[in-house]
């Protein structure tokens, strides 16, 4: 492809002039074929090759006021990359991300892009969006294939330490901006291997393990301290942290279970979503005998959630070998909150979905789940965040067989940190209560971000929750008056 098939032209006024011709649908992504990759858990998605980044990279207008920027949380300079990417200039496309974005190959497998920067793409007005998140992922995977992994130049040391607790995407992205600042960073983790819930909470087949330790590798390289197997408000405390560092950063996340409350969720087989995605993720139990892990490895196994971690609990559970999984929602496919591209997948793996459908109780044999007891919903007016509500309808009670049942409704916020730490505000949810554009809270010098804060959001945003804590803190530490570019 030559230059001038690939690039858009730019005018005189500076706005770029569409290619001469446009291509109206994504360039298509490799996948394992789902009869194959429902018995393994390697990557689904293979990625573009070169040619086909080209080409993606080429659907590009170059806008001139590109609203993708706008809608990315950490705002990506979206459109100076693809042109790198245009140009085969990809290691310099991989620092124009860099430049907001620590964690590009995680980002581009797991974000909800169609939400966000693809939801704002002009092309997308009239054609697809341009796949800015394939892109992201191409960058970030083919620069690590060539060996380009370099560390940041080290800054000139501040002499300030700065302890993040969780090393989440949140407290990676804080550790990330702080050191390149030029302060000394440790990240205490309370479980003992760093990445959060990118290593317990996301299966292996949507993003492996390899490549998240790949991205922390930079940090570690650039001089970050990360401690494992460290539970801040049992082991140290918030308190004796802020005796040894000049300030800390919170991003524990929200990853305490949650339930319906409903008759039957104490009985055998009856998992929290949390409790076995982290067992088959980080603790490898899909891979008997080697880690000896226990999991119960169902026939008939029922979801409960609509959310991307009950499609990751579907689709994990048909990959440990269940005959039949059912994932089970109260509203309708419209109004799933997973990712439509996940729920693709789980539908060609044989996952099955039933919509309008509540549990109301979980009915057992011998202590064991057997069966979940359901009932229709009706659908009414939009709610505030404009899915329409759901009611039962009465007398429509029905089960639905299964020997192992999870429940993917949602977390609550631990409450270890901010019990033990004194003079550490929280809402009525047991959330950090943090300002929205510092993460600065109630005690000084000590900041919060991420799920902790917000409850359960996308990796991105917690990327981003991060990062202005960085800057808040860097301000706090220094002095410095205003927002420094990285």
């Amino acid at each position: 492809m030559s230059n001038q098939d690939s690039r858009s032209e730019v005018n005189a006024g500076g706005a770029a002039k569409q290619p001469a011709q446009i291509i109206p649908h994504k360039t298509p992504i490799p996948e394992q074929d789902p009869r194959t990759r429902r018995a393994n858990f390697e990557e689904v998605s293979l990625g573009y090759t070169l040619e086909m980044a080209r080409k993606e990279a080429g659907r590009c207008l170059n806008c001139k006021d590109p609203k993708c920027v706008a809608g990315c949380p950490v705002h990506v300079p979206i459109p100076r990359f693809i042109q790198a990417i245009k140009a085969d200039e990809f290691g310099r496309a991989l620092d124009i991300i860099r430049s907001a974005n620590l964690l590009p190959a995680v980002c581009g497998r797991v974000c909800p892009q169609e939400s966000q920067c693809e939801m704002h793409c002009t092309l997308g007005k009239k054609f697809e969006p341009v796949a800015i998140g394939r892109l992201e992922r191409f960058t970030a995977d083919w620069t690590a294939k060539q060996g380009r992994l370099e560390t940041p130049a080290a800054p000139v040391p501040t002499g300030k330490r700065v302890a993040v607790v969780g090393s989440g995407p949140a407290g990676l992205a804080c550790a990330f901006d702080l050191t390149k600042l030029g302060h000394q960073v440790t990240v205490y983790e309370a479980l003992h291997e760093a990445g959060g819930v990118l290593v317990y909470g996301i299966p292996e087949f949507r993003l492996p393990k390899k490549i998240v330790a790949r991205e922390i590798g930079v940090l570690k390289k650039m001089g970050v301290e990360i401690v494992t197997n460290a539970v801040v408000g049992k082991l140290i405390s918030v308190d004796e942290i802020m005796d040894q560092f000049d300030a800390s950063f919170i991003g524990t996340g929200a990853g305490f279970p949650k339930f319906m409350e409903i008759e039957g969720e104490h009985l055998s087989g009856v998992y929290s979503a949390n409790e076995f995605l982290t067992r088959i993720n980080l603790m490898r139990a899909y891979s008997s005998p080697e880690f000896d892990t226990p999991i119960r490895r169902g026939e008939r196994v029922a979801i409960v959630g609509g959310g991307n971690v009950a499609i990751d609990a579907a689709r994990t559970a048909v990959r440990l070998g269940a005959r039949e999984t059912i994932v089970i929602y109260r509203r309708s496919e419209t109004e799933m909150p997973a990712r439509k591209e996940e729920i693709h997948h789980a539908k060609e793996e044989g996952v099955m979905l039933e919509f309008l459908t509540t549990p109301v109780r979980i009915v057992g044999e011998n202590g064991h789940a057997a069966a979940v007891e359901c009932m229709r919903m009706e659908q009414g007016e939009p709610d505030a965040s404009g899915r329409r509500r759901s009611h039962p309808k009465k007398g429509s009670e029905f089960l639905i067989t299964a020997d192992t049942v999870v429940m993917a409704v949602g977390t609550n916020t631990n409450p270890l940190v901010a019990r033990s730490t004194k003079g550490l505000n929280v809402n009525d949810r047991g959330y950090i209560i943090a300002d929205q554009h510092t993460g600065g809270t109630s005690r000084a010098g000590v900041y919060a971000g991420g799920d902790i804060v917000t409850g359960s959001a996308t990796v991105i945003s917690a990327l981003g929750a991060g990062r202005k804590a960085a800057q808040a803190i860097h301000r706090y530490l220094t002095g410095a008056p205003e927002i420094v570019s990285l």
